[in-house]
């Protein structure tokens, strides 16, 4: 049973999201400010976070920038819920190192299958750290990542990424050189059936990642865009 945090001040949701998501079988904890998300998360170690963006006092944002500082906490996934047209607030909330985003309003169905994703993901993940050492380092290049300490570097310099974007940048160096659309990332790296996803989700944390990774974002050496394909990560050499 997945324990899922919920965290919203309107209690509306907390109460119908949380009601829906037990009859689904999901162990829910609710929170309805930052700072008892925070205490919460702390003393029950959720396995997802589902994290309102707008809250009086701290907010989503803030939330989601001290779980990722936890050590315990870092690799969680979080789930925004979004304003329907703020996309500024979904932008700054996968800057803040959120997984994905939900507007509001949304239907069950689609935050079910969201959720679904994201949990498959942990454990793709968590099958990745039992992986013998030399199957869990990848090496491009200046390019270097290990998925048990989850480190990557560039030229021997340490960069620090989230959890989607460690998911994302070993996959494409898994694959060097081969070309990725946004819709095979969305199925790939975060676990979305076809047609599910966002395909922004994936432009964002591409973006992310290139200004984590790249000498000059605007001309990256790693992450190449191959025009109406998609996305390959090539050898900076």
């Amino acid at each position: 049973m997945a324990r899922i945090l919920l965290v919203d001040d309107d209690e509306l949701v907390l109460s119908l999201v949380g009601h829906n998501l037990r009859k689904e079988g999901y162990e829910v904890l609710t929170a309805s400010h930052g700072l008892q998300a925070l205490a919460t998360a702390r003393r029950h170690t959720p396995d997802l976070v589902i994290l309102d963006i707008v809250m009086p006092g701290m907010d989503g944002l803030a939330v989601c920038q001290r779980l990722r500082q936890d050590p315990r906490l870092a690799a969680i996934p979080i789930l925004f819920l979004t304003g329907r047209d703020a996309v500024e607030e979904r932008i700054e909330g996968l800057d803040a190192g959120g997984d994905d985003y939900l507007r509001k309003p949304f239907e069950m169905g689609e935050l079910s299958a969201r959720i679904r994703a994201l949990l498959r993901r942990v454990q793709v993940t968590q099958e990745a750290d039992a992986q013998p050492e030399d199957a869990a380092c990848l090496t491009v290049g200046s390019l270097s990542l290990d998925l048990h300490s989850r480190r990557v570097r560039v030229k021997g310099t340490t960069v620090e990424v989230t959890p989607t974007e460690l998911a994302l940048l070993h996959h494409l160096m898994a694959h060097p050189g081969e070309v990725f659309s946004t819709e095979e990332l969305l199925q790939e790296v975060w676990g979305y059936s076809p047609g599910t996803g966002q395909t922004s989700l994936v432009r964002w944390h591409v973006r992310n990642l290139r200004a984590k990774i790249e000498k000059d974002p605007a001309s990256p050496r790693f992450i190449k865009t191959v025009s109406r394909h998609g996305y390959a990560l090539t050898d900076d050499s």
